[in-house]
């Protein structure tokens, strides 16, 4: 029993573990297992007993792009918060897939490096955001990343260069194969100025206040924007600001935000997705892309 091996190994796990504080809508899911791995070796010996009994798994991040869409999962979710550690070597700079993205960013601002204000306000972890391509401002992490640590299907620990990741608008090899596990990042960044980069940050910030929803739990931006055109903007003409289902609603300050207002389920937010989507391609004949990823 996969609960015996947590406690004979002394790994720590929470049973019937609440996921509300560990996603960025605040959905009210639960698992059967919520474990924490101290380390590489400790992950894979999980994965490795895993795999054994033939359970299934999901590895979470910060939960910030991200849509829980059950209410109960029969299952292990992994967090990698303990892979954590950070290395400069000069303009190289090697990173844990549990560090924050946003601690990171203002991290090497400090340092003089540039190349990573972009991600200021992105409150993801590196891991998912290697993964995921993550980006703003027209940056994001492809523009920055010289190679991935990764713990493969085999379970065994390789890097790959960044020309292996096959980077696009928030894609990646590493999202079209979620069996990869980031494990560690290393960015290549630039000498920049301290107080230019600050200034910048804080400009971005404001304008973030002010026209994004940051009061209220979301997942960031829903859709990706098509090309030459904003999602918001075309959801916006079609009149669905402040169309809510459940609690999942359009956001009135950016349309391509959907916040949750109070206990809206994952099955909400998807339903108010395939809504927005289908609304979208009967007026626009646009087939509208997610950005988020919906876990089952």
């Amino acid at each position: 029993m996969i609960k015996d091996f947590f406690e004979t190994n002394s790994i720590k796990y929470i049973e019937n573990a609440k996921l509300k504080k560990y996603n960025t809508y605040r959905i009210d899911a639960t698992c059967k297992y919520l474990v924490f791995p101290k380390n590489e070796t400790e992950l894979i010996n999980i994965l490795k007993e895993i795999k054994k009994n033939n359970i299934k798994y999901i590895i979470l991040g910060n939960g910030s792009n991200i849509i829980l869409a059950f209410d109960h999962y029969d299952g292990i979710v992994i967090k990698l918060d303990n892979l954590n550690t950070i290395e400069y070597n000069g303009n190289l700079v090697t990173v844990g897939a549990g560090y924050s993205l946003i601690k990171l960013a203002m991290e090497t601002i400090d340092k003089g490096l540039s190349g990573f204000s972009f991600a200021a306000g992105i409150p993801g972890n590196v891991g998912a955001s290697t993964a995921m391509n993550a980006g703003a401002y027209n940056s994001d992490m492809a523009s920055i990343v010289k190679n991935v640590r990764i713990l493969n299907a085999n379970l065994e620990i390789e890097t790959l260069n960044k020309d292996k990741l096959n980077y696009s608008y928030r894609d990646s090899f590493l999202k079209q194969h979620p069996e990869n596990i980031v494990l560690a990042t290393t960015f290549e960044l630039t000498p920049g100025n301290v107080l230019e980069m600050k200034k910048q940050v804080e400009d971005r910030r404001n304008k973030r206040l002010e026209t994004q929803p940051l009061n209220l739990p979301s997942a960031g931006s829903v859709f990706r924007n098509p090309v030459g055109m904003y999602a918001g903007e075309l959801i916006e003409k079609i009149g669905l600001k402040g169309y809510n289902i459940n609690g999942a609603e359009v956001s009135p300050k950016h349309a391509n935000f959907i916040v949750n207002k109070g206990n809206a389920k994952g099955k909400d937010v998807v339903e108010l997705i395939n809504k927005i989507k289908k609304e979208i391609k009967e007026n626009y004949n646009i087939d509208l892309k997610l950005e988020q990823i919906i876990i089952k």
